[in-house]
This record gives structure tokens, sequence and C-alpha cells, in this order.
């Protein structure tokens, strides 16, 4: 057996999420697979465990309508969006993140980017990358944050300073109901892990970029993404909008709940939307600005290489058509038919790419779109501006 065929390429199987000790469960019990299959059983699971056991308790304490407490659980926007939209879309965001960052990881190998002396240690990058997101500590550090920080968190910063299904202020702190008892000790840590594990596997992506920026690459600053051919990394972080999508809708339920119980208007928001929004597009695109400083060398080299160049063509072609035998110039039969002025063109474009080279691997378009995947969740609220009067009289005049 060759040894190709006994150690494979780790990038040819890279995955950011398809490993671990959560994941290993859900395979055991056929909630998922090695290319993250079942989905919706995942999340209908997860679900089940977050959301019915709250109806049901509700339900029994009588708290789920109007009339029982300012805010019963029928009308928590918050919770509904929490549980019901933004946790089965954290496990729908792990189709689109292993396809994107699998193919990313493989195009530094089909591009011939890593040059062969250091294959090995690009090789050494993914395994260590899969052995953290494999590890034990990873996701038992993440569990022991959530019961120790992140569920008091929550009950500090997205709680509502009224009576609610799940909690009644009083003299020695918050009450909580039987229901409350679940959305606090269950289904609270049981979103914030799946969101906080997605957060450790970014920081293995992030880690990951920073060692794999340290190689020496072969890029080409005349290749048309005009990014040396990083540009992959920017296309495949498209991956992460669901993820993103997920973070805003959770945004959406929190600012909701203000606007409807405690009186706040939309405007009010505009600094923490833009904070959220600017947050996670650095996590994101962030990590990519370790290549700038090889895109920054490249570009410089290549103006300098390609400036030569043209000085060289540009003299020759002058020499030849413009202070040539002809009198001054060539003859214009001869010009037409010449492959010297198309020549003297994709020159001119070659150089033009160089000149225009980005210094980070993703452009405008790419940041725009994962903004929108987060703010998309929360324009619904823009309504919550207008009397619900007002909107039907300009539907009505929009539509006769």
């Amino acid at each position: 057996m060759s040894e190709s065929s006994s150690n494979p390429d780790p990038s040819e199987r890279f995955s950011l999420v398809a490993g671990g000790p959560f994941h290993e469960l859900c395979s055991r019990l056929s909630l998922s697979s090695p290319v993250l299959a079942h989905v919706g059983r995942r999340s209908a699971l997860v679900v089940a465990l977050a959301w019915l056991p709250l109806l049901a308790l509700t339900l029994i304490e009588g708290s789920i309508w109007k009339g029982t407490v300012p805010v019963p659980f029928f009308f928590d926007f918050e919770v509904h969006l929490r549980f019901l939209v933004a946790l089965p879309l954290l496990f729908l965001a792990e189709l689109p993140v292993h396809e994107r960052l699998a193919k990313a990881v493989r195009q530094f190998s089909n591009r011939g980017l890593v040059r062969e002396r250091d294959r090995p240690r690009f090789e050494a990058i993914v395994a260590s990358t899969h052995g953290w997101r494999d590890s034990w500590l990873g996701e038992l550090s993440v569990l022991a944050f959530v019961y120790l920080v992140g569920r008091q968190a929550w009950l500090g910063l997205l709680s509502l300073d009224t009576a609610t299904w799940y909690a009644t202020p009083g003299d020695s702190g918050e009450l909580l109901s039987w229901a409350g008892q679940w959305l606090v000790w269950v289904s609270v840590p049981i979103f914030q892990f799946v969101l906080y594990r997605w957060l450790f596997r970014l920081a293995l992506w992030v880690v990951f970029l920073v060692r794999v920026s340290r190689l020496d690459f072969d890029l080409v600053p005349t290749h048309p993404d005009r990014a040396g051919g990083l540009g992959f990394l920017g296309t495949n972080s498209l991956g992460f909008s669901v993820l993103l999508a997920s973070v805003g809708v959770l945004l959406s339920g929190t600012i909701a709940n203000f606007i409807f119980f405690d009186g706040a208007r939309l405007p009010q928001y505009k600094l923490e939307i833009a904070g959220m929004v600017a947050a996670l597009l650095l996590l994101i695109l962030g990590p990519l600005t370790a290549f700038t400083p090889k895109l920054l060398r490249v570009r410089r080299a290549g103006l300098g290489e390609y400036g030569t160049l043209a000085m060289r063509y540009v003299r020759g072609f002058d020499a030849k058509w413009l202070r040539g035998a002809g009198g001054g110039a060539g003859e214009a039969t001869e010009l037409m038919g010449s492959a010297d002025i198309q020549s003297l063109a994709d020159l001119a474009n070659s150089y033009e790419i160089v000149r225009t080279m980005r210094s980070v691997p993703f452009g405008r378009e790419t940041a725009f779109k994962l903004a929108a995947a987060v703010i998309a969740p929360i324009l619904p609220l823009a309504l919550t501006m207008i009397p619900l009067e007002e909107l039907l009289d300009r539907l009505i005049s929009v539509l006769f």
C-alpha cells in the first residue's frame, strides 16, 4: 500500500463541526453522521427539551395567556424566537459551515498555494485543529461556563423588570415559577451550550487561519480574484451566514420584548444593533487579515516585476510602431493585423489587477452579505414604529 493511501491528506477531510463529544453522542443516537445529516432530528429533539416543557408548565400554572401576568408565555417573543427559530438555525448552520470551510481548506492544496516543503506543517495544523475540535476539554469547558457564568448573565441582562411567566420580582430577588426553573436550569443552558460551542469552534478557525497564514504561500499577484489567489477565503466565509442570522433572530426577540413590555423604541437600540453587526463581522472576517502582510508584500513585488516587464514591452512597441523605419509610424495595414495592440492591452490589464490588489482576501460584497444576514431578522421590528392603522392605510394606498 502506498504512503499516500495509508496516510491521506488531512485537508481532504477537514471539518470544523463534524466532531467532538456532542457530535459523537448525536451520532450514537442516530441524530447525526460524519456528513452532518439529520439536522431536523437534532433540532426537533433539542427544541422538545427546551421549549415543550415550558409550554406544558405554563399551561399548568395558568401563565400562558393574557390576564395572569404582565408578560405571559404566549406573548414572550424572545423565548419563542430563541427556541423555535434561533436554536434550529444554530443546527442548520452546521451544513454550510462544514461544506464551505472544507472547500476552502482543500483550495490551499488544489491551487498549489502550499509549497511542497510546507506541506507537513500544513497537514499538522489541520490535524491539530481536529484534535482540539474532538477534545472533551473544550466542550466540558463550554458546559461549565454556561452554568457558572452564562445562566446568571442571562438573568441579569435579558430578564424584564416586571412580573413574567417565569419570574416575579421580590425583595430578595426574582422568584422563579416552575416553568422559570426549567427555563433557567435546562432551556437557557441548552441554548447557550449550542451557541458557545459555536464560539469555541470559531476560536479554532481563528487559530487555524493565523497559523496557516505564517506559511510561505506561492501567491500570484495577477490572479483575477485580486487577492493573489486567496479570494476563496472570503467567498467561503459566507458559509457563516446562517449562524449570523440566528444571532440576529436572538437579538430581534430580545429587543421586541423590551419594546412591547418595557415601552422602549427601536431607535434606542441602534448602537447595540450596529455594535453587534460590527462585532460579528470582526469575528468572521477579522481573522482573514492575518494574510494582509503577505498580500501587501506580493502586491509590492508584483508592481515592481510587472512594471519592469511593461517598460520593456512598451519600449519595444514604441521602437517598432512609432519610431521604426516606416517614417515615424508603422504601416496602418500591418498595425491592424498585428497582435501587438492586444498584447499591450493585456499587459495593461495585468498591471491594473496587480495595482488594485486588495490587502485582505475578501471584498465589500462579502461584508455586506454577512451584515445583511444579521440585520434581516431585525427589520420586521421597524413596523413597531408605525401604528397599525397607518400601516394598513399605506398598504391600501399602494395596492389601490
